[in-house]
């Protein structure tokens, strides 16, 4: 009898088991099926034309005639023959390495300082409103305020005062064509990291701070050190990456500002030239290497920046 009773409960468990384990296969099969259509366009959209880049960035093809194998020759060709290259690549770290941090850290200040204000609805909408409006039409405002003319505004400004009597040549003189991008692009770009920031400041519990003034936390740089930066490496880690790609991808505005070719190629970046190779030149096989080389450097600076930002839980 004792026999009889132990083989049903063996057979009742085993039953569970079973059951359980098909609950755990549907459960994962509905998790996938949800997770498919997004899976879809990342492979359609992302996988595919970074692996098709790749292969293009080893051949010689230009629309007309045949595609032809080139193994490593066009990232040869890049770094040792294309002089206009390691110009652009030159041209586009200055810009990154002046506009990436500046505009990181300006944005997630202000965001700090506007988020202790009365108004800071309407300061956020300030802050917000360039980076919603095309960078072309924003470009007409400011060829207007640095003509290289006497009738620019900045330059019929200081003629007035009697600071400078000739005009500077803002978008012409190759000195001043790359801090002229850069200011633009910091005055446009400081929205969305902005809002990003003001909105993870907004998610951080208001109990924290209550602690912190009983743990012996006493001013609002203390706050700022122990408890805001720490709650906020998120959104840090996402504006870190998102400064970075933009500043690497310059070049609408830069062609914008200052023309293309723009004086002394002053203003030639890696975009630009790729767009270059790409659609005035149709040498694809060679533009894909240059986007090949610049995905592959992005990839670089988010990885590294993963590694500075991640949060430790």
């Amino acid at each position: 009898m004792g026999s009889m009773d132990e083989a049903a409960t063996s057979r009742i468990r085993l039953l569970n088991e079973r059951h359980i384990r098909r609950q755990k296969r549907r459960t994962q099969l509905t998790g996938y099926l949800m997770l498919l259509p997004y899976l879809l366009v990342f492979v359609v959209f992302i996988i595919i034309p970074v692996i098709w880049g790749l292969v293009l960035s080893l051949t010689h093809y230009n629309i007309v005639q045949p595609m032809r194998w080139a193994g490593l020759t066009n990232y040869i060709e890049m770094f040792t023959n294309d002089d206009l290259f390691l110009t652009a690549f030159r041209n586009t770290l200055t810009f990154a390495i002046i506009a990436g941090p500046v505009g990181f850290l300006s944005s997630f200040l202000f965001a700090w300082v506007i988020n202790q204000l009365k108004f800071r609805n309407a300061f956020s909408l300030a802050f917000y409103a360039p980076s919603i409006t095309s960078g072309l039409a924003l470009s007409v405002v400011w060829l207007y305020l640095f003509s290289p003319d006497r009738y620019g505004f900045v330059n019929n400004l200081i003629i007035r005062t009697g600071i400078i009597r000739e005009p500077i040549l803002w978008t012409m003189d190759p000195d001043s064509i790359m801090p002229l991008v850069i200011l633009i692009s910091l005055w446009m770009s400081l929205g969305a990291g902005f809002l990003t920031n003001l909105a993870g400041l907004n998610n951080i519990p208001h109990d924290l701070y209550e602690v912190g003034a009983i743990d012996g936390v006493r001013n609002k740089f203390q706050e700022l050190l122990y408890i805001t930066l720490p709650q906020m490496k998120p959104y840090l880690l996402f504006n870190a990456i998102m400064s970075t790609v933009a500043a690497l991808n310059v070049s609408d505005l830069a062609t914008a500002i200052a023309g293309f070719p723009s004086p002394d190629y002053a203003a030639h970046t890696i975009v630009v030239h790729m767009n270059d190779y790409a659609f005035t030149r149709f040498e694809l096989g060679y533009a894909s290497g240059i986007a090949f080389f610049l995905f592959l450097f992005n990839f670089t600076l988010g990885r590294i920046f993963m590694k500075l930002l991640a949060s430790d839980d």
